[in-house]
């Protein structure tokens, strides 16, 4: 049987090796989605047509000669800061970019999979912001409700698999930027161990808070990406032990200890769980009950972690900046955090950097009464295109913090995080929750996302119209 547009990347895969459709076939469908949509999702920051088809050629050749690679021939898409051989890196900017040498290793060790790189995706100003807009690329829109934002800063990739572009993408997260985005369109959002998938030509990115990821409809798909992605150059300072989360996805998580954790880790600016938002991780956590485990509400002893976090942050948009053609050109916002950059950059840093060891023996401890912590994504639904964008950099500073209050932690631990969908509200904006947990305990979480998966069947619920552009076949986003 040849898989329709809404397949996943297992099945194409499989259909792949079967023989049942053509690398091209799917490349062009990708290409032709990307096209027709892009005047509306603007999903893309550059896409890779004949490279793309010509690639899609050479892994039909090896198919027929009876070639076995993991994703051989599937397109799949990648964020705008990750290197591609003979494309430019832009990372949300404008300016000239020149075209990169070689690919990044997470790219290279997708092509060593067999996938078809069909395109860049869009990505704000150095990632920095949970909406996907800027005066280089536009507006990058939601799928599920084209006047609000995919979300950020992984929004393009996002945006890609929830309308059906590609079966799944990578993207990066240093605060949330690939949960919140994952949250947004109705994903399952992999934000993995650091140094699980490499960042490798920066031996860190954004000081170890920023790793890669990936987007996808399943937690299988989710899965088989980041097994194809995963894996470090020989010079990565990071260097987890070797995993197969993919694997994860078909076993059972046996009974586990699960913490509902509602309130937001502590912030200077105020932050308030959305009422119905909180409603939905809980009917998450209730099913989760209902499944056998056991699930009270408790908060990790996060303390003031964001102390850890700005530094960090800050420093590390001051190093892009500096390597930019043009800062000139920049977003007023993102200078203004470079100059803080720059002012936390010297003995801030050092002790944010210090601060870790302890963050992670502290909240390490929690994990020896609980194997998880269920907490929402967001404290909001998506907000409308352009809410954000326009704000001052305080202003955006306090929006930003009253929508996404709760992932960023997980990125100064360096630990794993998983996004499922919590369903919906004002009617058609997506929302979701974190299954976190301490170090390399990505199969755990794989586990137990695919569990609850199973139960809520979240894949069969699609924008409408469908990816086959037939409203009727997946019918307009449910109630809660």
């Amino acid at each position: 049987m040849t898989p329709g547009r809404a397949a996943g990347l297992a099945e194409r895969a499989r259909a792949l090796a079967g023989g049942s459709v053509s690398s091209r076939k799917l490349v062009e469908e990708a290409l032709a989605g990307i096209e027709a949509t892009q005047g509306t999702l603007n999903a893309f920051r550059l896409v890779r047509a004949e490279a793309a088809l010509a690639e899609a050629d050479a892994a039909d050749a090896e198919l027929a000669a009876g070639g076995h690679r993991p994703l051989l021939g599937v397109p799949v898409a990648v964020k705008d800061d990750m290197e591609v051989a003979g494309a430019p890196t832009a990372f949300g900017c404008c300016g000239a970019f020149p075209p990169a040498a070689e690919d990044s290793e997470a790219v290279r060790r997708l092509r060593a999979a067999g996938a078809v790189i069909v395109g860049k995706t869009n990505t704000c100003e150095l990632g920095q912001w949970p909406f996907t807009e800027g005066p280089a690329f536009g507006e990058t829109r939601n799928p599920w409700n084209t006047g609000h934002t995919p979300g950020g800063s992984s929004g393009g990739s996002a945006a890609a698999v929830a309308a059906g572009l590609v079966p799944a993408a990578l993207g990066s997260d240093g605060a949330g930027s690939v949960r919140i985005p994952a949250s947004w369109t109705h994903l399952i959002g992999v934000k993995p161990q650091r140094g699980r998938i490499s960042t490798w030509p920066r031996p860190e990115s954004f000081h170890g808070i920023t790793v890669n990821g990936t987007l996808a409809r399943t937690v299988e798909d989710a899965a088989l990406l980041l097994d194809a992605a995963s894996g470090n150059h020989a010079r990565d300072p990071h260097r987890p032990p070797a995993l197969r989360v993919s694997d994860a996805a078909g076993r059972e998580p046996g009974r586990l200890r699960i913490a509902l954790s509602l309130r937001p880790p502590f912030t200077a600016l105020p932050a308030r769980l959305r009422p119905d938002v909180r409603e939905r991780v809980v009917a998450l956590a209730e099913r989760l009950a209902a499944l056998g485990h056991e699930v009270e509400e408790a908060d990790p002893p996060y303390g003031r972690i964001g102390l850890a976090f700005v530094p960090r942050a800050t420093a590390g948009i001051a190093e892009r900046v500096r390597e930019l053609p043009d800062p000139g050109v920049l977003d007023r916002r993102t200078l203004e955090a470079a100059r803080l950059g720059r002012l936390l950059g010297g003995a801030p840093l050092r002790a944010a950097r210090r601060a870790e060891a302890r963050l992670q023996r502290r909240i390490g401890a929690f994990f020896a009464t609980y194997d998880v912590v269920l907490a929402p994504t967001t404290a909001a639904p998506p907000p409308p295109i352009g809410a954000l964008h326009a704000l001052s950099g305080f202003g955006t500073d306090r929006a930003m913090i009253a929508a996404c209050p709760y992932a960023w932690p997980w990125n100064v631990l360096g630990w794993p995080g998983v996004n499922v969908p919590a369903g919906f509200v004002d009617g058609s904006l997506p929302v979701g929750a974190q299954l976190l947990g301490p170090a390399n305990s990505e199969p755990l979480l794989v586990s137990l996302a695919a569990q609850l998966e199973a139960d809520q069947r979240w894949y069969e619920r699609w924008p409408a119209p469908g990816p086959d552009g037939d409203a009727a076949e997946f019918g307009p986003p449910p109630g809660p």
